[in-house]
């Protein structure tokens, strides 16, 4: 896999989607996590950049994500917003958080 310079996560009560970003802004991963697998990938993905929408549950993985040694972004919903492309959905509201962090 590329080197992952921004991961963003939209984050649910079961399901987390994940969104990846290189260097040059590319989309080098997209996929789905229950809790026990995303912790588990998170555990094990070199030290890179995590950018959540700030709501109540990111402030437990933002710590958690501090934890295996990962820069964390909280960001505000209305900052993610103007990034959001076509319809709505989770992938599409990961990869706009990604990108949201990475300005």
């Amino acid at each position: 896999m590329s080197t992952i310079h921004i991961l963003g996560i939209d984050l649910g009560k079961h399901c987390f989607h994940a969104v990846a970003h290189n260097f040059a802004g590319k989309e080098v991963l997209r996929k789905k996590y229950n809790r026990s697998q995303l912790l588990k990938f998170l555990a094990n993905l070199e030290t890179t950049t995590i950018a959540f929408e700030a709501c109540g549950g990111a402030h437990w993985f933002a710590r958690k994500c501090a934890d295996f040694g990962h820069q964390v972004q909280l960001i505000p919903p209305q900052y993610v917003k103007p990034y959001v492309k076509g319809n709505k959905n989770d992938f599409i509201d990961a990869a706009a958080i990604a990108e949201a962090a990475s300005r």
